[in-house]
């Protein structure tokens, strides 16, 4: 599927069912969503419930925005389809989902045949065979090259420093060498722009995105976290990403809507 023709499918996907009484128009998002004449902002939304939580911190702080999506050949493809319903509740300018067959390379249990890991503790001092070799940086200079066209300064990414699984490119200095490279690898910034990513959840507990979320009035039964859902799309509850959301649910005190 070509860029135009990705955008145009996810613009009709993302026409939600009903109206909240919360939304704004179609019943989408509270009024004054992401359409509005703020300045233009790249945000990497993944269909879970941290890229949501940004997506919706970027829009309160009056950006507009312009949604990515990567097609990765990740396991877990159900997660886009959240990101399309995400996209639609946040009336986001335009929404790309864009290929990226990262399973070409292997070497993750999310891109391969390799087992995802289940019923263990997590350490955040291990990195997991979840983490996808160098995806943040992937996501980043795709987000960062759009954003360059679109003249915006600002990207907004739903890193996690706390609850982060061990993987690297989550981390604060990560995102600080980023912000570094895109002064030096773009035209933009040759001439003086300095571009900006934001992580606004990344010192923050998953019970505090949570509950961050909650008082933006969001709406979590649109969100898919896991790595390893079964055939019908339901979580499996069991992989590390399902455990932190759970334990995140759990510690903000609020029952998780994808839960049966």
């Amino acid at each position: 599927m070509n860029r135009e023709s990705a955008d145009s499918e996810s613009r009709r996907l993302n026409e939600p069912p009903a109206r909240d009484p919360r939304s704004g128009p179609a019943g989408r998002g509270p009024a004054g969503g992401g359409r509005g004449p703020g300045r233009p902002a790249v945000v990497l939304l993944s269909g879970g419930l941290d890229s949501y939580t940004a997506a919706a911190i970027a829009r309160e702080q009056g950006f507009t925005l312009h949604a990515l999506t990567i097609r990765y050949g990740q396991r877990h493809v159900r997660e886009l389809e959240s990101a399309r319903a995400v996209a639609g509740w946040l009336q986001v300018a335009r929404h790309i989902e864009l290929d990226v067959d990262l399973s070409a390379f292997g070497g993750s249990s999310l891109t391969s045949e390799m087992p995802v890991p289940k019923d263990r503790p997590i350490d955040s001092h291990e990195i997991p065979s979840t983490y996808v070799p160098a995806r943040n940086t992937v996501f980043l200079s795709l987000a960062l090259g759009w954003a360059e066209v679109l003249g915006a300064r600002d990207i907004f990414i739903g890193v996690n420093a706390l609850d982060y699984s061990g993987y690297p490119d989550c981390r604060p200095e990560f995102i600080a060498a980023f912000e570094q490279l895109a002064s030096l690898a773009t035209a933009e910034g040759v001439n003086g722009a300095r571009f900006t990513v934001h992580a606004p959840l990344q010192m923050l507990s998953k019970a505090d995105i949570i509950r961050r979320g909650v008082e933006l009035g969001l709406d979590y039964a649109l969100t898919h976290s896991c790595y390893d859902p079964q055939p019908d799309g339901a979580p499996c509850g069991r992989c590390d990403s399902c455990a932190l959301r759970a334990a995140g649910f759990a510690g903000a005190g609020v029952a998780d809507p994808v839960v049966r």
